[in-house]
């Protein structure tokens, strides 16, 4: 007989909202003109969390400034945040998770607003929201930016049904079960959407927390592409929409086969019923091979659609999993 699922026991709100079994994530590339002050930031806002720079390679002193400022340093040698964040989820334990960017731009002062909602229960991940106060608008010199994270928004909400205020936001905080069992396959900056639909897919309980953006201070630059890195998250969301709703993704291809069968194919039927005699043979064919590439496309979809739904039913396992192996760290953190 399996063990019956039991809801792992929790810190109260008060100690989460000092950090307690808290993990800071501060994933870092030549970062060594903020870290310093990211990490004392955070020790001040969260006091008993535990806080983990991760550095990627980087070529100025970020890690040896990172843990002078006190921070658990780490190396990633897989360059891309993606593949720092996926390390970062296998290895680290705790029960609530914060993970921020090591530039300055955000506020330690929220944490304990984005870490709230899931002390209460209340949500499995919060994303730090910096539109809808206008703080970004404000702040941010790159305007493309702007226009990339409003066209991600709207591809999300029109996908998957859930607007989010701000998705490529780097600042939330996610639980355990969340974090565990969130499979990672990005490896660099489309990790923030591939989070974000992971969350909505899933159906995990989200909430938007406004915080106040700020820009990086002189001297700290931008690691993020405006064309290049929002190429690969537009292909990111592609391709995560062709995982995890095949039937939609196949059912528009079919759709858009099936238009440009029609649209060969018309012609030739109406020449067939005034003349009796079909004189445009290749259009014929390719009205037929544009139909049938349709049919298998939505064949595919179906198919597909069933593989999704077997991988969801486990990933659903996975969960439950998840909970269990927190319940038994509770356990082993009580006996220690």
């Amino acid at each position: 007989m399996s063990k019956p699922f039991r809801q792992p026991a929790a810190p109260s709100v008060e100690e989460a909202l000092k950090g307690q079994d808290v993990a800071v994530l501060i994933p870092c590339y030549n970062e060594a003109i903020t870290i310093a002050k990211v990490v004392k930031d955070f020790r001040a806002a969260l006091p008993l969390a535990d806080i983990y720079v991760y550095d990627n390679n980087s070529t100025d002193d970020t890690a040896a400034i990172a843990a002078e400022a006190g921070a658990i340093v780490r190396h990633e040698p897989r360059q891309g945040k993606g593949n720092v964040v996926r390390q970062m989820f296998r290895e680290i334990e705790a029960r609530y998770y914060l993970m921020v960017d090591g530039d300055d731009t955000y506020p330690a002062e929220s944490a304990p607003d984005l870490l709230r909602p899931l002390a209460a229960d209340e949500a499995d991940m919060t994303v730090g929201d910096r539109i809808s106060n206008g703080s970004y608008g404000q702040e941010n010199e790159r305007p493309f930016h702007g226009f990339g994270n409003n066209l991600v928004r709207w591809m999300i909400k029109r996908m998957y049904g859930y607007g989010f205020e701000d998705v490529m936001t780097g600042y939330r905080a996610m639980s355990r079960a969340f974090v565990k069992t969130a499979p990672i396959v990005s490896e660099g900056f489309q990790i923030e959407t591939e989070i974000s639909i992971h969350a909505v897919d899933k159906r995990w309980r989200v909430c938007d927390v406004p915080i106040v953006y700020r820009d990086r201070p002189e001297g700290s630059e931008s690691k993020l592409s405006t064309v290049g890195d929002g190429l690969l998250v537009l292909r990111a969301i592609a391709s995560l929409f062709k995982d995890y709703k095949p039937l939609a993704f196949f059912g528009l291809v079919a759709l858009l086969f099936l238009l440009l069968g029609l649209a060969t194919g018309l012609p030739v039927v109406w020449e067939y019923f005034d003349t009796g005699i079909v004189t445009k043979l290749p259009s014929a064919v390719l009205a037929v091979a544009l139909v049938l590439f349709g049919a298998l496309s939505f064949t595919a979809g179906l198919i597909l659609d069933t593989v999704a739904k077997s991988t969801r039913k486990l990933w659903e396992l996975d969960v439950y999993a998840a909970y269990e192996a927190g319940e038994l760290l509770d356990e082993t953190k009580g006996h220690s």
